[in-house]
């Protein structure tokens, strides 16, 4: 009988843990409510991440560039969905060269690429003066699988092999394609900062 009583006693032990525990759990969830209508009626916002801030913020972290390219964060990395990639061709035409491009990537993202625009007017057959880039993995061929370290590898490939079959600036992509000794000489003439026929270059040297 004696353990009949202990069992007893043990069991109504664990059922009063259990009902603290159903308390606290509760207490919890009212705190949270309580929160979340604090914030509402105009205290600091939670911010809570969508799932493209995470993706995003796990190909950051997995970064893997060459040392002609670099990031950062014009609005701090509180703001990851906007940023600039630096690029400075080592190789090919553009050698010497620094080339700023605007990064803003959607909460959707990685099903949707980023938004890719060159800051640095430049005379490419794959850029026109506006900024906008011609990256097939940007356009038709993107893929989530795809990340931002495959995009920067393709903006750095673009200047060190220019594509004059797919161009945005079609007047560089003849030249390059019909005389590539006078598309040298373009190229350098505005990296220095300089006019090409009626435009003007700023220096990127």
């Amino acid at each position: 009988m004696e353990d009949m009583g202990g069992n007893g006693k043990w069991m109504s032990t664990l059922y009063a843990f259990h009902q603290a525990g159903a308390m606290i759990r509760l207490f919890k969830v009212k705190e949270k409510q309580k929160e979340l209508a604090e914030n509402a009626n105009g205290g600091s916002p939670i911010k809570k991440q969508t799932a493209g801030e995470l993706r995003l913020h796990k190909d950051i972290s997995e970064l893997n560039l060459p040392k002609s390219c670099s990031i950062s964060f014009p609005n701090g990395k509180d703001d990851l969905m906007n940023f600039e990639v630096s690029i400075r061709p080592d190789e090919g035409y553009y050698v010497g060269g620094t080339f700023l491009f605007s990064f803003q990537v959607s909460p959707t993202y990685p099903h949707e690429a980023p938004k890719v625009k060159c800051k640095t007017k430049v005379y490419h057959p794959n850029i026109d003066l506006e900024g906008n880039v011609c990256l097939n993995i940007l356009r038709e061929d993107w893929k989530p699988v795809l990340n931002i370290n495959t995009v920067i590898y393709g903006l750095y490939h673009l200047f060190t092999e220019p594509n004059y079959e797919d161009p945005l600036n079609h007047d560089a992509a003849a030249v390059l394609r019909d005389n590539p000794k006078m598309f040298e000489s373009n190229v350098r003439r505005a990296m220095y900062g300089g006019h090409v026929g009626q435009t003007y270059f700023p220096r990127c040297m």
